[in-house]
């Protein structure tokens, strides 16, 4: 159950038993961040890791930027090694683990938090597991980093780049 650079491996969180083999141990980097995202994709179509795998790849990257991929069943697939940098959220990456759920997009193409319960409760048993390994800080969705342009403290919903994860991480009860 290695780490593959192809991203194709299940993880053992599914039963928030077998932390042990993602490799986090003598880690180089310092991981204070945790980022939810979504795959923008409609609720009534699949996406599943290979279509993530091949969509990242179009745009370049070697493998999936997120360490961790939700499907709607709530499988969470290791899409990334821990030990290695994400590519998720630019300027953050170094210190945040990425979390993807498949989704986002309701029937018509519009944002919206297309959650199943399952994933739901796989995000929460993930960002609850990833907090007993490392100092987070902050858990929040990727729109939540988007430039404050007005200057006041507060990225608000006039200034997100865009709707991802199409939820509000800080306030939801599975993220807590």
């Amino acid at each position: 159950m290695g780490n593959s650079l192809e991203g194709n491996h299940r993880s053992g969180f599914g039963d928030c038993g077998s932390v042990g083999h993602i490799g986090v141990y003598g880690m180089k980097r310092s991981v204070t961040l945790i980022v939810v995202h979504c795959t923008a994709t409609r609720v009534d179509a699949d996406f599943t890791q290979k279509d993530l795998l091949r969509s990242h790849k179009a745009r370049g990257m070697r493998m999936v930027g997120y360490h961790f991929y939700i499907r709607k069943d709530g499988f969470i697939w290791s899409t990334r090694p821990l030990e290695m940098e994400g590519a998720h959220c630019r300027g953050y990456n170094q210190e945040s683990v990425g979390i993807a759920y498949e989704g986002g997009l309701n029937e018509n193409g519009h944002p919206a938090d297309t959650r199943t319960p399952e994933q739901k409760h796989s995000l929460r048993v993930l960002i609850r597991t990833l907090k007993h390994m490392f100092p987070i800080k902050q858990v929040c969705g990727h729109r939540d980093l988007s430039f404050d342009r007005n200057g006041n403290g507060v990225v608000e919903s006039s200034e997100w780049l865009k709707q991802c994860p199409c939820f509000d991480v800080a306030t939801d009860q599975w993220c807590a």
